[in-house]
């Protein structure tokens, strides 16, 4: 008789193994509640008569467990019928047959009324076989309670109850106790079998990382010891392994033996495709097309994602026209979904929607894939029409991921101007508990500049995921508050998770910090880039390589950039040569970043290698971007000819069409180098179609430059037309009256600008000191060391003057005297910045200062004498470029 329980394995965690009771009785326990249904095989208002029964009860059995056998549920129901009412009295081997039928159209309350029949005929406890069923068919079609009571009721449990029982408990979620239903199985001297180790496998899977992988490997040791080498048994570890996030274990597995089916390899390109892993899951996938494993749609639906995230098109149209070649892909909308996906990531939008289109049975899957498509692309009124010829001609109600793949295109839209009335919606759906719309809400909200409702939100999420984490860092990057993205860094790994649901699969337990991802990683470090702030920067590198992240592509091009924006170009090509891969992102940073640092020649070198690889077969091809780095670049070094010949090129040797952004990239090398006639010829033979906006504001900033007042006004005219309401039109007109002495002029901008409504955006520069960011306004006044830097600048610009510094106060643009001018200068952030970082640091140490507008002429000046006079090397980044100072003199040449 058994010692268990299971209402006991359904307590509260802990679980202790349960003690010895005996088992309750049919005459004190009913079998579960059995209804008469309202439409039920067995139940009909005008029975057919009695027949005598001209067949014989193993013919009507045989019958019954060969329609079951053959899939065909509503014949082996309607023969059991036939059979009752002839006459036929079921017994053990009919109520099994039955029983399966009902599980497989899963049919309550047709199973409750034959487990009466059962119970009826004396077989509901006493046959074990007949229980064993019971079990499976509840827990297909009923609750866990159902289940708990009919296992209880068996006497004499063989191993297929306990194998039933614990499916069942998993099918319901109940891991930790399916682990000790397992371990009293284990009590009661019951023999494994594979299908046990199955389902245990299955349930370790969904523990936390720690306990899951320690009790799998336990389970995996005692399927050797055993010699349980069976295929099923090695794809349920490879699956457990996986999850767990032990692929490299699970394709150990997979290599250890050779009985693999179409399972074993979908697990592992499934594997594969999961953890990022896409060029494996590729590579697997060509293998088992080689070795002549059948492919299904479950096959389709893991690789896709491998070519869809790689872009490989080629490949995915290669996959595509096998589906068309066989009938029952076709329709399957689990691989529609996968391919609408794969063309809409390759930017063939089109392609996707004739997926879209030719399938019939649409589930909502599908429209998902196809509307998140159209948002991705830009698409968003086509994303939003769709969404809403989803609701009212098809007739599908939104779900979650429906409502997370259209609230970004509600965001883009113009023509959708009550945004927040998504939010209304979502609600009236019954989401608003729901942690993936909330997610996705607080994307839109703080892509809408609203941080306040995104914090809202955060707050008063009931659980939340790492998703939820990175979602507010994001938000804060977003809106360029890059403090409160490093603050938040910090809070999100200290964090005990009070209001934190179960960790991500690569957690370790439930209710630690959260660990951040590659995702976390690849949109802080751009704060830490806005803000200078390499000693946080090194620190987050540090922890991408302690927790192997450093490899990600997107990680690495993130480095790349943090390191280059905070002045160390040679880190940055450190961690650029490292990397195994690169895509043309990690390309165009490191040019960019090279050109930002006035290294022309060797940002053409590094395109020169790119084009190179690509013509090897990389994959990593010159893009419109590619270009606009490169024309940077020669802007910023003077490489005229250089940048003209590849401007006049780029569509016949790289066919990348010229863009308005390229023409502005040109203008302004021209410009930069005086050639304002050239310059000015250039926009005015600029496609008409095209946006002059960038080419005119780059006119303008040369003429500033340059002080040229007539095509100054020229551009400024054309500007402002265009754009009446941006600052730094105003900003540079009236620079360029002011530097020419036209005061009058230069006060009737300024007087427009206030009458437009339009305000300056004012000098700010930041240094990192001791992990904090101090920030410094001109004339700042309220920093605590406010009076000692000031005072500082004074005594320092007597011994500048000493050594020839001469304050150049055309730099100051208000019609004052020049004592008060050389004063003025005094006052400008990045002096308070610099003397901030001399007076905190060790004598010789670099200092590193950001600004978030161009750096004057003055202030270029007086740093090159600083630089000499302290002895330091003094790196300043302005909205534009670098200047390292060193001894000196500048590395722009005095020339930017």
């Amino acid at each position: 008789m058994s010692s268990c329980n299971c209402h006991q394995l359904l307590s509260p965690l802990p679980l202790a193994l349960p003690s010895s009771h005996s088992p309750p009785s049919l005459q004190t326990q009913p079998p579960p509640s059995i209804q008469k249904p309202t439409a039920s095989p067995l139940t009909s208002k005008t029975p057919p008569k009695p027949t005598s029964p001209s067949r014989s009860t193993a013919s009507w059995v045989d019958a019954l467990r060969s329609r079951t056998r053959s899939n065909d549920f509503r014949e082996a129901i309607s023969t059991y019928i036939e059979m009752t009412v002839s006459g036929a009295r079921p017994d053990n081997f009919a109520f099994p047959a039955v029983l399966k039928a009902v599980s497989g159209l899963q049919d309550l309350k047709t199973g409750e009324q034959i487990h009466a029949a059962a119970v009826k005929f004396g077989y509901g406890s006493s046959s074990v076989t007949v229980a064993n069923t019971l079990v499976n068919m509840y827990g297909k079609c009923g609750g866990i309670g159902d289940v708990c009571k009919v296992f209880d009721r068996i006497t004499d449990r063989d191993q297929v109850s306990w194998n039933s029982f614990i499916a069942a408990l998993c099918r319901f979620e109940k891991w930790e106790q399916a682990l000790e239903a397992f371990r009293a199985m284990q009590m009661e001297n019951m023999e494994l079998s594979s299908f046990t180790l199955v389902s245990v496998a299955l349930a370790c899977s969904n523990l936390g990382v720690m306990h899951g992988l320690r009790l799998g490997k336990q389970l995996h040791g005692y399927s050797l010891r055993v010699g349980d080498q069976k295929t099923f048994t090695n794809n349920a570890l490879m699956a457990m392994y996986a999850k767990l996030g032990r692929v490299d274990d699970s394709k150990a597995l997979f290599e250890s033996f050779v009985d693999r089916d179409m399972v074993s390899w979908n697990t592992m390109i499934s594997s594969f495709s999961q953890s990022d892993r896409f060029s494996e899951a590729l590579a697997f996938f060509r293998l088992m097309v080689l070795e002549g494993v059948e492919l299904d749609g479950v096959t389709i639906a893991s690789v896709l994602p491998a070519c869809s995230h790689l872009e490989r098109l080629d490949v995915g149209k290669e996959i595509h026209a096998y589906v068309l070649r066989n009938n029952d892909l076709i329709e399957n909308s689990f691989v529609g979904s996968a391919l609408v996906d794969m063309y809409c990531n390759c930017r063939q939008v089109e392609s996707g929607r004739r997926v879209f289109d030719h399938i019939l049975g649409r589930r909502i899957e599908l429209w998902n894939a196809m509307i998140s498509g159209y948002a991705r692309n830009g698409l968003d009124e086509k994303a939003l029409i769709l969404f809403i010829e989803m609701i009212k001609v098809a007739g599908l109600l939104p779900n979650t991921t429906t409502m997370a793949s259209v609230m970004p295109a509600c965001v883009h839209c113009e023509a959708f101007s009550n945004k927040e009335s998504i939010h209304g919606y979502a609600v009236k759906l019954g989401f608003k508990e729901d942690r993936y719309v909330q997610n996705a809400l607080m994307d839109m909200y703080s892509r809408m500049g609203k941080m306040d409702i995104s914090e809202t939100i955060f707050d008063s999420m009931e659980v939340r995921d790492r998703v939820s984490w990175n979602t507010m860092i994001t938000g804060y990057v977003l809106s360029g508050r890059y403090s409160n993205a490093l603050v938040l860094l910090h809070e999100m790994q200290r964090m005990e998770n009070t209001k934190d649901v179960k960790k991500d699969d690569n957690d370790d337990e439930k209710g630690g910090p959260y660990k951040p991802n590659a995702i976390t990683l690849m949109t802080v470090l751009p704060g830490c880039a806005a803000l200078a702030a390499i000693a946080k920067g090194k620190e987050i590198h540090a922890y991408a390589i302690r927790n192997m992240l450093a490899s990600d592509i997107t990680v690495g091009s993130a480095l790349v950039d943090m390191y280059a924006k905070c002045g160390c170009l040679n880190l940055s090509r450190r961690v650029f040569n490292e990397m195994p891969n690169k895509n043309v992102i990690t390309w165009n940073v490191l040019i960019m970043a090279c050109g930002m640092h006035g290294k022309g020649e060797e940002a053409l070198e590094l395109f020169k290698n790119m084009v190179a690889e690509a013509g090897r077969g990389g994959e990593a091809k010159p893009n419109e971007v590619t270009f606009i780095t490169v024309f940077a670049a020669c802007s910023h070094s003077g490489l005229i000819s250089e940048g003209l010949n590849l401007f006049y090129r780029m569509k016949h040797d790289h066919g990348v069409e010229p863009t308005s952004d390229h023409y502005a990239c040109v203008v302004d090398l021209l410009g930069r180098a005086g050639q304002l006639e050239e310059a000015y010829e250039l926009v005015n033979t600029m496609p008409a179609e095209f946006d002059k906006v960038g080419a005119w504001s780059s006119l303008l900033g040369a003429c500033r430059i340059h002080q040229n007042v007539e095509l100054g006004e020229v551009a400024a005219k054309n500007l402002l037309h265009l754009e009446p309401n941006v600052a730094s039109h105003y900003v540079l007109l009236s620079n360029i009256y002011s530097s020419a002495g036209l005061w009058n002029k230069a006060m009737e901008v300024r007087k427009n600008m206030r009458q437009m409504g339009v305000k300056k955006e004012p000098g700010c520069s930041w240094i990192e000191f001791r992990d904090e960011v101090h920030k410094f306004m001109a004339g700042d006044v309220s920093h605590p060391q406010s009076e000692q830097l000031h005072g500082f600048l004074e005594t320092l610009s007597e011994k500048m003057r000493k050594e020839g510094y001469v304050p150049d106060t055309s730099c100051v643009l208000h019609n004052v005297d020049e004592d008060e001018k050389e004063n003025l200068l005094c006052g400008h952030s990045e002096k308070l910045a610099i003397a901030f970082g001399i007076l905190n640091t060790p004598p010789g140490t670099t200092i590193r200062v950001a600004k978030n507008l161009r750096v004057c002429n003055d202030c270029h000046a007086a740093t090159k004498f600083i630089s000499k006079i302290m002895e330091r090397e003094i790196i300043v980044r302005d909205v534009r470029r670098f200047h390292h100072f060193k001894e000196g003199t500048c590395s722009c040449g005095d020339y930017w």
